[in-house]
């Protein structure tokens, strides 16, 4: 008998000794806090992490007009150097933001897609990492980035030599404890495919290219099984995002959203145990995307409200401009804006005839003479859509196309 009690002592103590050092492991972990901020930067992508080490990760910047309040908003926050900068893909609504960011902070490590673009943003991009002599590595699919000693951050997609641009996207789940993310960049449905392969199952979803219904594919929301998403993009945005399809996918799940359009910038913060997301949920409103018409407006009673834009090839570079009134109009200190890429192109002086047709030319194509201005031979537009607006001399507003 005596015997049998001092086993089950001995028993006892063992479980209190192992309940002990659980207690203490998770304590640690609790003890230091991870914040991911999902940076309200309108149409566009832009997240910051903050380790329980105090290292610092930025992921793409938004357009480069959202730039400097990435800038300022990490500065708001303390912070002057970024150990390491993610430019996921080179469309101008992830990375635009970054040339600001480079041009005010110091850079630990630059990760790059590697896929190469020939737009003005990403020209300009390289061109400060490379004058600032940060280091640049493009990462492959399956890589660790190192990061923090208590965070694990995977790659599960690059690839440098895809078709499209976002199929080049940089995909990154981190982990930390027993909570982890998983940013998407835009990544489409046939990426989602493959990656699947791996391991995707997140405690929080970024969701893939802005809430499109080109992301997030039933199969895939289903294999991640978040239980927060965060929905990045603007409101008001031409393209509907985010698309009813995915939201349904995500609250038949029993998945919280939560989106920058409405409530700005989502912060999640996570002990590596539990979590907690600073901003109300989502209230369920859908985005209606505009009709893609090309419309002349009039700011003041002008002959130039009859000029407008009335074609845009975005494969070859070619934007129209036609002079529907009965007047010449001259075009001297003009503007054709690309929107996505906040880019202009100044008209010389010239004088738009009634009737006629001008054409703005950029892209490796580019031309000039007769009715043709080369504006450059960097590529301006996005092929997956970039909305045009044409302003007069004094800054207003005449004709925009989508």
């Amino acid at each position: 008998m005596k015997k049998l009690i001092v086993v089950l002592f001995c028993i006892f103590l063992l479980a209190g000794c192992t309940e002990a050092l659980n207690t203490k492991k998770v304590s640690v972990t609790a003890g230091h806090e991870m914040r991911v901020h999902f940076i309200d930067v309108g149409q566009g992508d832009s997240i910051f992490l903050e380790s329980p080490n105090g290292k610092t990760m930025l992921v793409d910047g938004g357009v480069k007009g959202a730039g400097q309040k990435v800038v300022s908003y990490l500065k708001e926050l303390g912070v002057n150097k970024l150990d390491i900068v993610v430019a996921t893909h080179p469309d101008a609504d992830h990375i635009g933001g970054l040339i600001p960011v480079l041009n005010s902070m110091d850079i630990g490590q630059f990760y790059d897609s590697g896929k190469v673009h020939t737009s003005q943003t990403f020209e300009e991009m390289l061109t400060l990492i490379d004058t600032k002599n940060i280091p640049y590595n493009v990462p492959k699919t399956g890589d660790s980035l190192a990061f923090d000693a208590d965070i694990n951050v995977k790659v599960l997609n690059a690839n440098e030599h895809a078709t499209d641009n976002n199929d080049a996207s940089i995909v990154l789940k981190v982990t930390y404890g027993n909570v982890s993310f998983l940013l998407t960049a835009d990544a489409g449905i046939a990426l989602e495919k493959e990656m699947m392969q791996n391991d995707v199952k997140a405690t929080i979803l970024k969701a893939g290219h802005h809430g499109s219904n080109t992301s997030s594919s039933a199969e895939f929301i289903q294999k991640v099984h978040p239980k927060v998403t965060i929905l990045s993009y603007g409101e008001g945005n031409k393209y509907g995002h985010p698309h009813a399809e995915v939201v349904e996918r995500l609250q038949a799940l029993g998945s919280k959203i939560y989106a920058t359009a409405e409530e700005g910038t989502v912060i999640v913060s996570t002990d590596g145990v539990n979590y907690d997301v600073n901003s109300k949920e989502w209230s369920g409103s859908i985005t209606s995307a505009p009709q893609k018409t090309s419309s002349s407006v009039s700011a003041s009673k002008t002959t130039s409200a009859s000029v407008e834009i009335v074609s845009k090839d975005l494969n070859e570079e070619v934007v129209g401009i036609k002079n529907n009134g009965n007047e010449a109009v001259s075009l001297k200190d003009w503007q054709l804006i690309s929107i996505e890429g906040n880019q202009v192109f100044n008209f010389p002086n010239v004088t738009l005839q009634p009737g006629k047709t001008i054409y703005v030319t950029s892209g490796s194509n580019a031309r000039e003479g007769q009715n043709y201005l080369k504006w450059t031979k960097k590529q301006i537009w996005l092929n997956d859509g970039d909305a045009a607006q044409l302003r007069n001399a004094k800054g207003e507003l005449v004709s925009e196309l989508d």
